[in-house]
């Protein structure tokens, strides 16, 4: 079995002059946590599209389990349990009713797995969707996706609307899922849950992949911010090759990488 389950090769989409996506090539490997960074706008939500082949890319490919994104998407669907930023829900059915539908609907859902996440997010499912609040409509949409043994889960801002307790207790799960050896791609503009759950991240900005990182990589570089009075001194000169400092008038910027105890 190839190690790789997700690939794009110089996957692009353009909406006329607009490019929201600009030749994007990555690979994440199975049983990984592969974190999305990056600002509202950044193309986050149009490579997941992209993943899910709902839109052609302009040019460039990608596949899933081997799968094309695009001309194969129907059996893309099968290995994939997806959260999109919107999930929009029946609003005239309670909230064990949807759980319920949807665990029907595939082959890889639990109903009773569904109602313990819910629980856990501590979700009353005897309410009517249409009158839920937008976090409580998320932590429905939560429970339907973290319940599908799918291989791959994808999830776009899913800790958006919620407070910090049950934040807390979806970064939790997503750790679970790790466990099973299922992959999970985690959308988000938050750094510090990218930093909590995810193996390897990538950073796109205004549509551009700018940076791919392991977070172990990424943690164990330290950026010093400092304001100075006087002179800069010089870098010791066993260490010029590894330590990086930048002056601004009074501000300077110390950049080290590795343990700073070593």
């Amino acid at each position: 079995m190839n190690s790789t389950l997700v690939q794009t090769d110089s996957l692009t989409k353009q909406y006329g002059t607009f490019t929201a996506l600009d030749d994007c090539s990555l690979s994440i490997e199975r049983g990984q946590v592969f974190g999305l960074l990056g600002p509202n706008g950044a193309g986050k939500s149009t490579l997941i599209r992209l993943l899910l082949g709902f839109t052609n890319p302009t040019s460039g490919s990608a596949t899933i389990n081997d799968l094309d994104c695009h001309a194969q998407r129907c059996s893309v669907h099968n290995h994939v349990s997806y959260l999109p930023g919107d999930a929009r829900l029946f609003r005239m059915m309670r909230g064990k009713g949807v759980l319920k539908f949807f665990a029907d609907l595939r082959d890889d859902a639990d109903f009773e797995h569904s109602l313990a996440i819910a629980e856990r997010l501590e979700l009353d499912l005897s309410r009517l969707v249409g009158f839920m609040s937008t976090g409580m409509r998320q932590k429905l949409a939560l429970a339907i996706t973290m319940s599908s043994t799918a291989d791959l889960l994808i999830l776009d801002e899913p800790t958006s609307n919620l407070d910090p307790t049950v934040r807390g207790e979806v970064l939790k799960l997503i750790l679970e899922a790790k466990q099973q050896d299922r992959t999970i791609i985690f959308s988000s503009h938050v750094l510090s849950e990218i930093e909590e759950v995810c193996d390897r991240v990538a950073i796109l900005r205004k549509g551009k992949l700018v940076h791919q990182q392991a977070m172990s990589e990424l943690m164990s570089q330290h950026r010093i911010n400092a304001r100075l009075e006087g002179e800069l001194p010089s870098v010791p000169e066993q260490l010029e090759s590894i330590v990086t400092m930048r002056r601004e008038q009074e501000r300077v910027q110390i950049e080290i990488p590795g343990d700073l105890l070593d």
